[in-house]
């Protein structure tokens, strides 16, 4: 989705941000980081860039007032992206404003970088792209030097691990009027009262209704149905409702494009459970106001993620666990009187 092979990292400005709600304060940077050789500048496009080459959701800015002139951070990207010369005091606002949305008390402070690149890619488009990273967890390094004619042991505390990016936001200059494209990382979400102050609060986003989100949301409306609300209307077997996530996982995998008709009738079958998957899609709709078209185009990578956290295991006690891949009909359900068990029956041709 982000590629930074061809980018370039053009200015960094670096401030710190406390938690105002333990009475600390932010402290902000007359000017730009001055970067004096190409190591450095190197090193941080790593921190900051590599962490968005999975990210396959994109968002945009939005306001809760829905008009957009009033998100901050809009606000304050437009600037920059209108005026280099005006970036610098840019990212002072934006400091700015993260201080006043970290009150929650479990927040940590620590370093703001806002940084302006040339030629960051999304979705093979080149462009400027402003950059928000705030790393809020320090490690302790040590360091193993020669010392005459042997070695020694120094430490350094405090330090940034480059390969664990807290919180970063990569805002590209296109779709101005939309809200901007705009990728995010989080990775330090530990709970959910401070779950919702970076993408929320502190930007105010809201995922774009593009391929991949909409078929992500199917597949886990759909797990969801299956996992849930089946058991409200119909008698089923764990084993029943395994073989109605593959069947639907099967059809993500073989189709290009999605259509709810065509999915209901060849994956549910069933009319009733047909009609209520479509009245339990629309409920989601209506509670995420995320509308999700009856027909679209099927995203790989969405489907990828999803077969993740499709589960294909029964079960039983703890004692077995049985992987259902293909065709139902092979296993059997049944009771054991004597024993006053339930059992499996289980056909097949040869072991492997």
């Amino acid at each position: 989705m982000v590629t930074f092979f061809e980018s370039s990292l053009d200015t960094i400005s670096v401030h710190h941000v406390g938690n105002q709600s333990q009475e600390e304060i932010y402290a902000l940077s007359t000017q730009p980081l001055e970067l004096k050789d190409d190591i450095i500048p190197n090193l941080l496009m790593q921190y900051f860039l590599k962490p968005f080459e999975k990210t396959n959701e994109v968002y945009h800015l939005i306001h809760s007032s829905g008009n957009l002139a009033l998100n901050e951070i809009h606000h304050f990207a437009t600037q920059a992206f209108d005026d280099k010369e005006k970036f610098h005091e840019a990212s002072e606002q934006i400091a700015k404003h993260l201080y006043k949305t970290t009150t929650h008390p479990n927040i940590k402070g620590g370093e703001l970088y806002v940084v302006y690149f040339n030629q960051v890619q999304i979705e093979g488009n080149p462009l400027d792209a402003i950059g928000i990273f705030k790393s809020e967890n320090k490690e302790t390094y040590l360091k193993v030097y020669p010392d005459k004619g042997g070695f020694q042991v120094d430490y350094e505390q405090d330090a940034i691990n480059i390969n664990k990016l807290d919180k970063g936001v990569l805002i590209f200059n296109i779709e101005k009027e939309n809200g901007y494209k705009v990728v995010v990382v989080d990775k330090t979400n530990s709970g959910q009262e401070t779950a919702v102050y970076w993408k929320d609060n502190f930007l105010q986003l809201r995922i774009r209704n593009d391929s991949f989100n909409q078929t992500n949301n199917t597949l886990g409306i759909y797990k969801n149905f299956v996992t849930e609300k089946l058991d409200d209307q119909f008698e089923m077997s764990k084993a029943d409702k395994i073989d109605l996530l593959n069947r639907s996982m099967k059809y993500f995998k073989e189709k290009d494009e999605f259509n709810m008709d065509e999915f209901s009738n060849e994956v549910i079958g069933n009319p009733e459970a047909i009609e209520s998957f479509k009245n339990f899609k629309n409920q989601y709709e209506q509670e995420f106001d995320s509308p999700i078209a009856d027909n679209f185009v099927i995203s790989d990578n969405a489907v990828k993620k999803q077969a993740r956290v499709y589960k294909s295991v029964l079960k039983l006690d703890k004692n077995f666990h049985i992987y259902i891949h293909g065709d139902k009909e092979l296993i059997e359900k049944g009771f054991d009187d004597g024993r006053s068990m339930n059992y499996y029956k289980v056909y097949f041709k040869e072991e492997a």
